[in-house]
């Protein structure tokens, strides 16, 4: 096979790496599996507390080797150590900080999109209130960090890896007048994203931090699901204007919602809002109301944890059906009720912080 041949001739390019104390990077124990996909080359270095920094150099060629045999891939190498293991005992987002946090070149605002826990609709709203965003005039793309269940090339119909330049930037897909990049596009079809969470964030930086965004008003982040090392790392390295939270009606949900909101709230992310996915249900024949899940509890929820609501998005075939065909319902159907609900939380979210307007 074609990723076990580059495979092998990574593993014989990384044995003219040389490693501090002496060696080559290919017979290192610390060297992780090496990972290919059809865009991308990805595999992590481990090393002792305290010797990242002197890893820089081989971490540098060991990008350079690979990518001289990588027949044009995304190279992704990260530098890890078990510096976390000394905190052992402590919830991950109290552990001592990382790196301060910094901005993304040609992004002016990040927003993050998540949830508490998965099946919720959190890509489907994250897509589709980024496009309502563009609908008020704004400059937007949209990442999706979701790196072991990325579904945004299906919702947003992209095909095909993203274009790559001369010096090793993304240049992010266009679709439905969005920026996007995602993981998901360097996959085979079915294709597992099988990597420890040091190459997870190490990936996601990249992601974020190499690809020529051009100039954005808003870049709109669909975090994973939960409280990992994703949300973490983004969170403790990155310059956030803010985070939206996505739930259902229902308490199982919104028991998950609010542990999300408590680590986004320890880890010192401004909370923009809550957005209650499939709110409610109208019948198509008889125009009848159907509180599926429940009523109003993610806006009840929203007022007790003193964070804005921002809207209901309706139980709707019509959102599933046109996500499934890669056509986002706020694209595809401007007009129809279910884009409203998508476009009033867009609005609702530009009037309470007009900054994120240029």
């Amino acid at each position: 096979m074609a990723d076990q041949r580059i495979a092998g001739a990574v593993k014989s390019a990384l044995g003219a790496v040389e490693i501090p104390g002496g060696g080559d990077l290919a017979g290192y124990a610390g060297l992780s599996e090496i990972i290919v996909t059809p865009g991308a080359i990805a595999f992590a270095i481990a090393v002792a507390p305290g010797m990242e920094a002197a890893f820089g150099p081989a971490r540098t060629a060991a990008q350079a080797a690979a990518e001289a045999v990588g027949e044009g891939r995304k190279v992704m190498v990260s530098v890890t150590s078990d510096r976390a293991q000394a905190s052992q005992g402590q919830p991950a987002a109290q552990r001592a900080p990382g790196p301060r946090r910094e901005g993304v070149p040609g992004v002016r605002h990040i927003i993050a999109v998540g949830s508490g826990k998965g099946g919720v609709g959190k890509s489907t709203t994250a897509v589709n209130l980024a496009l309502a965003l563009a609908a008020e005039g704004l400059q937007v793309g949209l990442l999706d960090a979701d790196l072991y269940g990325p579904s945004i090339p299906k919702l947003m119909g992209i095909e095909g890896k993203p274009a790559m330049r001369s010096d090793g930037i993304f240049q992010p897909h266009e679709a439905h007048g969005l920026r996007v990049i995602s993981i998901g596009s360097m996959l085979t079809a079915d294709q597992a994203v099988v990597w420890r969470g040091p190459m997870a964030t190490s990936a996601l930086r990249q992601l974020l931090r190499e690809t020529n965004w051009g100039g954005l008003d808003v870049l709109v982040v669909d975090l994973p699901p939960g409280t990992g090392d994703i949300q973490i790392s983004l969170c403790q390295q990155t310059e956030l204007t803010g985070a939206v939270i996505v739930s259902t009606p229902q308490d199982l949900a919104l028991i998950d919602a609010k542990k999300a909101i408590d680590m986004l709230r320890r880890l010192d992310i401004p909370l923009l809002g809550l957005v209650e996915n499939m709110s409610y249900f109208i019948a198509p024949d008889t125009g009848t109301r159907y509180d599926i899940f429940g009523h109003g509890g993610a806006e009840l929820a929203a007022h007790r944890l003193d964070i804005p609501f921002l809207g209901g998005v309706p139980l709707v075939m019509a959102i599933r059906e046109t996500s499934d065909a890669g056509r986002p319902v706020v694209a595809s159907a401007p007009q129809s009720a279910e884009a409203g609900a998508y476009r009033a939380a867009a609005r609702t979210l530009l009037e309470q912080h007009p900054h994120l307007r240029p």
